[in-house]
């Protein structure tokens, strides 16, 4: 019998998606599930995207330009400079979602058996989309005591090999919402500089901060432009994740051109997509004021209702819109399958995200949960409400 690849056999699971089929099943019993566990916004897509669409009387559904629309590129431009982040339209490449940015930016950097650094917990299929490029996870580890902030640089440093090519960072952070302080991109600025390093960062929560703290993006340190590689996406912006845009912007004009030969041979971006989301740069402020504010009373109702919770630790996002939570159990997966296999109150169960697949050191995170504040807050408060009943119940059994 033929086998399947030793790569396939390496590529992880989703943590956030390998429990769906206990969901279903929950869901056949006639359970109402909360979805805490992904970051699905219940935000409206802008009206200006959709109506793009909508309007369009394209008679044949072209292929586009392997970077994208150059139109779509000249405005996107425009929009980073707009934001502080001086960038040209040659500087852009459009993908399918931050995703295919994300596989470009390693395979224009790393050969196979090449090294990456990365603070963890970090963005689960940042592991996979590794594995696919033939690329070993160095960890460095933050904690829920610090906060999740970045880790000494020592501990980076002592880290590098003859093998590391780069540091990948994402920044706010999806799983923990930490936002990364000026100095501390400096730091990382610095330490890419002196072992000539690529300093990755997947930006694409960079419109969702609080507590007037403000996002410092890696496209903005001086000195490092050769070693930057930004990454981007109008999933989380515009609510619009099923549009499949992102881009990956650099002024390294070497890993354009070969990340542009990745471009020719997945052919273009999506047609229709690359249209809404030009058009939602039209977007207006407004949007995201009102947008953020939902966000940010959203997550100080979750971390309020969480502090309650006898035996749980949370740390307090600052951006993006993720918690992880540590609770008062031993195996957070086993946990978080007995909700939606075995538990219900009144008829609802809540679904969450096990934390140890955001992390690539074994056995860390085991008690930890991610939790996405993508639902109305009475949404919030009854989902945590079920959540600490069945923390008492699942100690008790």
């Amino acid at each position: 019998m033929p086998q399947v690849s030793n790569k396939g056999r390496q590529m992880p699971e989703s943590p956030i998606r390998k429990l769906v089929p206990y969901a279903e099943m929950a869901k056949k019993k006639g359970h109402k599930v909360y979805h805490l566990n992904i970051g699905q916004p219940d935000i409206k897509t802008p009206e200006v995207a959709l109506e793009a669409i909508k309007n369009n009387s394209i008679k044949i559904l072209e292929y586009s330009h392997s970077a994208g629309f150059e139109s779509y590129r000249t405005k996107l431009a425009a929009y980073y400079t707009n934001h502080g982040v001086n960038v040209n339209t040659q500087d852009i490449i459009i993908t399918t979602g931050g995703s295919e940015a994300l596989l470009f930016a390693l395979g224009s950097t790393m050969d196979a058996g090449d090294e990456i650094i990365i603070p963890e917990p970090f963005y689960a299929n940042y592991n996979g989309f590794s594995v696919a490029s033939g690329v070993k996870v160095v960890p460095v580890i933050s904690t829920i005591d610090e906060g999740f902030a970045l880790p000494p640089i020592a501990d980076f440093e002592k880290l590098i090999t003859p093998k590391t090519k780069a540091i990948l960072i994402c920044n706010p952070g999806n799983p923990t919402g930490y936002l990364y302080t000026q100095e501390e991109i400096q730091q990382l600025a610095q330490l890419v500089k002196k072992h000539d390093l690529f300093l990755i960062a997947d930006e694409v929560y960079r419109e969702f901060t609080y507590d007037g703290d403000k996002h410092y993006s890696v496209m903005n340190v001086e000195g490092i432009e050769e070693n930057a590689i930004m990454i981007d996406s109008v999933s989380k912006r515009y609510s619009m994740c099923g549009a499949r845009i992102g881009c990956i912007v650099s002024k390294n004009k070497d890993v354009m051109a070969t990340a542009m030969k990745f471009a020719q041979a997945r052919l273009s971006p999506p047609t229709f997509a690359q249209i809404a989301s030009e058009a939602a740069l039209e977007t207006p402020m407004s949007y995201f004021d009102e947008v953020i504010g939902e966000y940010k009373e959203r997550r100080d109702t979750l971390i309020s209702e969480l502090n309650k919770i006898e035996g749980v630790k949370v740390a307090t996002p600052k951006g993006a819109f993720y918690c992880i939570a540590k609770l008062p159990v031993d195996n957070a997966d086993n946990f978080a399958q007995w909700l939606l296999e075995s538990y219900d109150l009144n008829g609802e169960t809540v679904m969450v995200a096990p934390a140890a697949g955001f992390y690539s050191t074994p056995n860390v995170g085991l008690d930890e949960i991610r939790i996405a504040y993508v639902l109305k807050k009475e949404d919030l408060i009854r989902s945590v409400e079920i959540l600490a009943d069945a923390i008492e119940k699942y100690k008790a059994r």
